[in-house]
């Protein structure tokens, strides 16, 4: 049966997936889920989480990785224009500030931005195989910043002993997008390198410009395992990125342009013990991004923001299997973060890169066991010592029960998260030292019903509380200033800083169902999500979260023949919400349709079309800013 894509527990667009087996993966033939930092088969997880496969990812014809998450429940997403602006994604109404990035092992973020989370901004589909999306709070195994979830991507593992791939693709606004990898496997070595390039002339930023903002992106990305001995491996992973968006001014059309570059590297030794009963992986990591802004209407110093991030992580990680029915995962972490920012003026006099830095180290463990067949039960602690605030504790513990092999899956879960002040929350000219962690906890119940080949089904009710959340506090206009009010170290009023001061609810439901009947599929997922603000004595007290849609729904209909021609049309709904936290502006709701088709030429060459927004939706998920229109894309990709 031809490849669909399966959103499992909750999600939406519940299809089969078939995934290769690996040598590590966990036993039987269900979907293995390795967000959870260490293969487990997905009907033994008792948290909510999609999985994307290959043929999913391909079918879907995505440019960024944004544009297939926004088809999974639960997410919504906003961006100041085309492909390349500022991008915020949002997971069951969690800041965008508030999910974790992993790209093949790697943690990615910045440190230097305002939140220190990732920006979805340029991370396009380059070389991925494989994306999950684990929902809820998931600080036991990552940590900082893992409130809405954690999105893990892996990319293409070899499967010959010289393989190949490539795609290429054209369309409107002079888009011109291309991928190529190469890679193979031995008995000693396994190893795969890839590149892209994606180039366009965009849209304008503002929706009152005039003059198209372009956007051009280079990147690469190479995974190596060495099998230095017998159940002893060393793996080797990088990726890089170098790009080029235009933007606009806030009052409309500007020459303005940002360099972004991001470089991420990996290092792990891997040894098996007591006849593979206890893993080990040792491992270091550095990640960085370099942010330049420049305005060529200046007349002196064009340069208008520069910040660089850098963050180093050294991981342990042990798991030990008792037994079937006990498993065990430990670890210990220590991170470094650092980062330099400044906005230099247009003079020209010299502007200060002051570093500044924290650290964090932790010690996590999480316990599954199976006390019968079918149910599985799980429970971690974690503990973080940050160089700034202290310590903090979370904790977790599910269940996940399957009483015929998977056909029917029930869960539950209680999870919490937390997210440490970030460098710029800390030590820009707005910060306080004294910043605490946000924090969260949350629970979710849900179940999955499989009617043979033909019908699958799943619903998940969800809660998550959240204090402590930074926010910006707003000086006196008039009377004595308090200490807080002046730039830390100096007698420099400010009109505000950053405060541990709000807090927020949010509850929903995500639904999906998915069906295939000889030649036809049809699947479609809905979520009510009510995000609100909850902080007592608030203005805003009972108030949708900004930009976060109470409704959310994704359809698809389509056939695919013997011969492996597929075409389908897709719907997307984004219900009304607010623009901002202390604004009754409205962003109104709206539908988007596309077509897509894949036909394969001949064997190992596949040609495919696309129609995206086929109305020509006006719309906008930032006030002010542009969105696509109506866009056509014709492409090739082979794998051999």
């Amino acid at each position: 049966m031809p490849h669909m894509i399966r959103f499992s527990a909750a999600p939406a667009l519940l299809l089969t997936l078939s995934v290769p087996a690996q040598a590590d993966e966990a036993p039987g033939d269900g979907i293995v889920v390795t967000a959870l930092r260490t293969p487990v088969a997905q009907d033994r997880v008792s948290s909510t989480v999609t999985i994307l496969d290959q043929a999913a990812i391909t079918d879907a014809q995505p440019v960024a990785l944004t544009d297939i998450l926004l088809r999974t429940p639960g997410i919504s997403l906003s961006r100041n224009g085309g492909y390349g602006m500022a991008t915020s994604l949002r997971i069951r109404g969690a800041d965008s500030g508030q999910t974790v990035m992993v790209l093949d092992g790697m943690r990615l973020s910045d440190p230097s931005s305002t939140a220190g989370g990732f920006g979805f901004a340029n991370l396009l589909l380059d070389d991925a195989e494989r994306i999950e999306i684990l929902r809820g709070p998931q600080s036991i195994l990552w940590g900082s910043d893992a409130i809405g979830g954690v999105v893990n991507v892996s990319t293409r593992r070899p499967e010959k002993p010289l393989e190949g791939s490539f795609a290429v693709e054209g369309g409107t606004h002079d888009s011109f997008s291309a991928r190529a990898g190469v890679g193979g496997t031995s008995a000693s070595v396994d190893w795969r390198l890839a590149g892209s390039t994606f180039t366009t002339d965009g849209i304008s930023a503002r929706a009152n410009g005039t003059e198209a903002d372009g956007y051009r992106r280079n990147a690469a990305s190479g995974t190596a395992t060495v099998r230095l001995a017998p159940n002893v491996s060393l793996d080797l992973r990088g990726y890089y990125s170098d790009a080029r968006n235009d933007f606009d001014a806030s009052s409309g059309d500007s020459y303005s342009y940002g360099l972004t570059r991001e470089w991420s590297g990996y290092a792990g030794l891997n040894m098996a013990l007591l006849d593979g009963r206890f893993t080990n992986r040792v491992a270091v990591l550095q990640s960085m991004t370099d942010r330049e802004n420049y305005d060529p209407a200046r007349s002196i110093r064009p340069l208008t923001f520069d910040a660089h991030g850098r963050v180093r992580r050294i991981e342990y990680q042990g798991a030990y299997r008792f037994s079937d029915a006990v498993q065990l995962l430990f670890g210990a972490e220590r991170e470094d973060q650092r980062m330099t920012t400044a906005s230099p003026s247009n003079s020209t006099d010299a502007y200060a890169r002051t570093p500044y830095k924290a650290h964090t180290s932790s010690v996590y463990g999480q316990l599954r066991l199976t006390p019968v067949a079918g149910l599985t039960l799980d429970g971690g602690l974690r503990y973080d010592r940050q160089s700034r605030f202290g310590g903090n504790v979370v904790a977790s513990g599910g269940a996940v029960y399957t009483p015929n092999d998977g056909a029917t899956i029930v869960r539950a879960n209680y999870s919490e998260g937390y997210k440490a002040p970030s460098l710029y929350q800390l030590f820009s000219a707005y910060g306080a030292a004294n910043l605490g962690p946000e924090k969260a906890r949350g629970w979710e119940v849900g179940g999955e019903q499989k009617i043979g080949d033909l019908l699958t089904v799943s619903a998940t009710w969800f809660e998550r509380d959240t204090d402590n959340l930074i926010n910006f506090a707003y000086c006196p206009t008039d009377g004595t200033l308090p200490d807080i009010c002046y730039v830390p170290g100096t007698t420099t009023t400010r009109f505000g800083y950053y405060a541990n001061i709000d807090r927020s609810h949010a509850q929903g439901i995500e639904l999906a169902a998915s069906a295939r009947w000889s030649i036809l599929f049809a699947q479609a997922n809905y979520s009510w999500i009510s995000a609100e603000d909850r902080t007592p004595a608030s203005g805003n007290y009972g108030r949708q979260l900004a930009r976060v849609p109470r409704h959310l729904a994704n359809a698809e209909a389509g056939f695919q023949l013997p011969s492996g021609l597929r075409a389908s049309v897709a719907a997307r709904y984004a219900g009304r919400t607010f623009d901002s936290a202390s604004s009754n502006r409205v962003l109104e709701d709206y539908w988007l349709f596309d077509a897509r088709m894949q036909w394969p030429v001949i064997d190992g060459l596949t040609f495919q079309a696309r129609v995206e927004n086929l109305t020509d939706k006006d719309y906008q998920t930032a006030n002010g800013y542009g969105s696509l229109g109506r866009t056509f894309y014709l492409g090739l990709r082979s794998r051999f």
